[in-house]
Formats: structure tokens, C-alpha cells, sequence
């Protein structure tokens, strides 16, 4: 499971088997866990996270939309 980038406490990544799926990024935060859809953003589940954490991870997310595409195309165009 590639990390994209760690900040203020959360990760981002995705699963190697997420190429089936469209675009998309894993977060999680102490015990909680989201995944949101990236074209457009929003927020696809979670689980154990507030509604402000959501909010900060979205937020990261935007701040950094172009790495974990660039991440994404680079990790699943040698996977599959």
C-alpha cells in the first residue's frame, strides 16, 4: 500500500489493487480511515473520522491533488 504523503498526522495511499477503480486516495488519521474520489473531489466513505477531520483531509488533498495523480499514473502504469 504506497503512502503519497504523510502531513499533520495523516496518510494518504492507495492499494495496489486500486487500478479498477477510478482515481482515488486513502486517508487515514488516529483510528479513522476515508477514501475519497479525486475527479471530482469528494468524499466516496469513512469511517471513525469527525466531521472536521474530514474537512482537513479534503483541504490536504486539494493542496496536493497534482502528486498523488502524478503518484497514481506512476505506480499503476507499471502494475498493470
Amino acid at each position: 500500500m504506497p503512502t503519497v504523503f504523510k502531513k499533520g498526522g495523516y496518510r494518504f495511499f492507495f492499494y495496489s489493487a486500486d487500478f479498477a477503480e477510478p482515481k482515488h486516495i486513502h486517508v487515514e488519521y488516529g483510528n479513522g480511515v476515508a477514501k475519497f474520489w479525486l475527479f471530482p473531489l469528494q468524499l466516496a466513505s469513512s469511517y471513525g473520522l469527525k466531521a472536521h477531520e474530514l474537512k482537513r483531509a479534503r483541504i490536504l488533498i486539494e493542496e496536493h491533488i497534482g502528486l498523488i495523480e502524478e503518484k497514481w499514473n506512476e505506480f499503476f502504469s507499471r502494475t498493470t
